[in-house]
């Protein structure tokens, strides 16, 4: 049987053209899909699917092939995610990869090394501060994910062999990662003495070294090194010995507080495996499909998904209160329609930047903040006609209970994942151990220094987290419908509504749906309780129409284009995402059919296995 866009996407998805800029078709495949933002990357993840693995085993080779081909956005010096669907069993299962902040890392401490005063003094974390830097959980997280989710068919040597490859006989960097690389390289040089192992070595540059620009190979033989440590040893291999003994050698040189017994302490604990939260979807015409509506899954926090969750639950009780209608295909990217998206948002926002934090340590409501009461209670600051003018004041929900990759994977079995890997803000702090080829995450800036706040640091906690995997299930009967996600920091759950919506009330196909411009708000986050930036920025594409909508109803809009001869760079802002659906073929009877689409911001694509 042929298939084309237009028979798995038969009512409303078949536009062959679209009105905004779009390159890439929809990829479709029966044994599975890497889709994500290097080719390298998903080779080798491909590589992975064809040997016998599972979409899992596949993800974290994915994993070290971006860290390897993209170190400037991610690494084994970050933090993970993934949500996972078992299709034997049609369960989700969420794994917590993130690391915490250093035994010895009081408030009291950090704030006395950053040379704050009081704690009234108001201050914050430097993104390239060493204070910055908290435990890196990738590492565990990729064993724990092959562990608990992956094939057993495959070892962890087999798995990171491909981006082993890569750094050790070296590989061509792509245009837009090397346009990342040289604007880091800065931050590299300042960051640490050990800056020389994640650049070109060139004769002809001023001291030998430089970023490497597009087409260009480079080696990175400390990484693959990494890895193979990584590979024979597990997770001592990376949290004991050379590697954790490096970690702490660096960061001390430049007075930062973690210790062995911290790293230790993550090889005890490792990753988390953790309970997905989600919220069922009836609104704006997924509950008249013959699915009866769709269950939306993300991670708990510490991570940000409860955003997404809680605006798209915002704007189902602006739907059942007859505040906005039910949407139609023409409504998509109107300015009614993303006022609403806004404004929801605006609203999930105002109440993660306070009650979001590490479950493990502070009271997180997240029953609470989900409940069709409370979110209707919400509902009742949206107005129509109006934008918020300034900042909207958390709630008080009942107690119960940057730079980042994001790629999805699926396989030949009906199983899929969800995966995100980050250093938070481009290199992270740019701080390398000596001789492992990576760099140190910054997660620990998103720490607050108040006190009073929930997301306080604290020793041995998690920090509020931004980069988040999704998944979306049919309620009729638990199959997958999609894995997806939006990469770039508060833009992610923002990328979520909307990529997610384009395709119920756009009727668009993956690609589509990841290719119509977007709005960001992120930028109108609140800080130390302040509204520094409360502009909507509009990404070039969008009709003027809307545009014009939108400065009606009182937004302050920026509109953001493509600078000449950068293409997308100047539109990262809009984050970078992946879509994969999953659809069972109406005439093969037991036939399912893998339909991807990949972010036109990024250098890759969706590769079909």
């Amino acid at each position: 049987m042929v298939l084309t866009t237009a028979s798995v996407f038969p009512s409303k998805g078949g536009h062959q053209f679209m009105p905004w800029p779009s390159r890439r078709s929809v990829v479709h495949s029966t044994k599975g899909v890497v889709a994500c933002s290097q080719p390298l990357a998903a080779r080798c993840g491909l590589e992975i699917l064809r040997k016998g693995g599972n979409a899992a085993d596949a993800a974290v080779a994915v994993a070290a092939g971006i860290n390897m081909t993209e170190p400037c956005q991610t690494g084994i010096g970050g933090d993970m995610f993934c949500l996972f669907y078992d299709a034997k069993t049609k369960k989700v299962s969420a794994l917590n990869g993130s690391g915490r902040a250093g035994g010895k890392c009081t408030l009291e401490t950090i704030r006395g090394s950053l040379g704050l005063g009081g704690a009234d003094e108001e201050g914050k974390i430097p993104m390239s501060s060493v204070h910055a830097v908290t435990v890196p959980g990738a590492a565990a997280g990729w064993v724990d994910t092959v562990e608990r989710f992956g094939s057993g068919k495959l070892s962890l040597e087999d798995i990171l062999g491909p981006a082993i490859q890569l750094g050790e006989e070296g590989f061509p960097v792509h245009e837009q990662t090397a346009t990342i690389w040289a604007q880091g390289e800065q931050s590299l040089r300042d960051a640490s003495p050990n800056f020389r192992e994640m650049l070109k070595a060139d004769p002809n540059a001023p001291d030998g070294v430089r970023a490497p620009k597009a087409g260009d190979i480079i080696k990175l033989p400390n990484l693959a090194k990494t890895f193979r440590a990584l590979a024979a040893e597990g997770k001592k291999g990376f949290y004991t010995g050379r590697i954790a003994e490096e970690i702490v050698k660096v960061t001390t040189s430049l007075g930062g507080h973690l210790t062995l017994e911290d790293l230790e302490h993550h090889l005890t604990t490792g990753s988390e495996p953790v309970e997905p939260i989600s919220l069922k979807f009836t609104g704006q015409g997924a509950g008249k499909a013959e699915n009866a509506g769709i269950e939306v899954w993300e991670h708990p926090p510490n991570g940000q998904g409860i955003v997404a969750l809680m605006a798209l639950g915002i704007l189902q009780q602006l739907e059942l209160s007859g505040k906005i209608p039910t949407w139609t295909e023409k409504d998509h990217n109107t300015a009614p329609y993303l006022h609403a998206i806004i404004e929801s948002l605006r609203i999930a926002f105002s109440d993660a930047n306070w009650f979001l934090a590490d479950p493990n340590v502070s009271d997180v409501p997240t029953a609470g903040l989900l409940s069709p009461e409370y979110l209707s209670e919400r509902a009742k600051l949206f107005s129509p006609t109006k934008s918020t003018p300034e900042l909207i004041p958390h709630g008080s929900p009942a107690l119960r209970s940057s730079d980042t990759v994001y790629f999805a994977v699926s396989d030949s079995e009906g199983n899929a994942i969800s995966f995100i890997n980050s250093n938070y803000g481009g290199f992270g702090t740019g701080i390398i151990p000596a001789g492992c080829g990576f760099t140190l995450q910054n997660r620990g800036a998103n720490f607050s220094l108040d006190p009073k706040h929930p997301n306080v640091l604290a020793p041995r906690k998690r920090p509020y987290h931004t980069i988040i995997p999704g998944l979306v299930t049919n309620i009729n009967d638990g199959s997958l419908h999609s894995v997806f996600g939006v990469m770039g920091g508060f833009m992610q759950p923002q990328g979520h509504v909307q990529t997610l919506l384009g395709q119920i009330v756009g009727g668009l196909n993956p690609q589509q749906a990841l290719d119509a411009p977007r709005v960001c708000i992120g930028a109108g986050m609140p800080e130390n309780g302040k509204v520094y930036d409360m502009r909507v920025y509009v990404e070039e594409g969008m009709p003027e129409e809307t545009i014009r909508g939108l400065e009606e109803l009182g937004h302050q809009v920026t509109l953001v284009r493509a600078t000449p001869g950068d293409k997308w760079q100047s539109r990262s802002l809009f984050g970078r995402g992946q879509i994969i659906r999953w659809t069972v073929d109406s005439v093969e009877e037991n036939r399912g059919v893998w339909s991807a689409g990949s972010d036109m911001r990024g250098d890759g694509g969706a590769y079909p296995a």
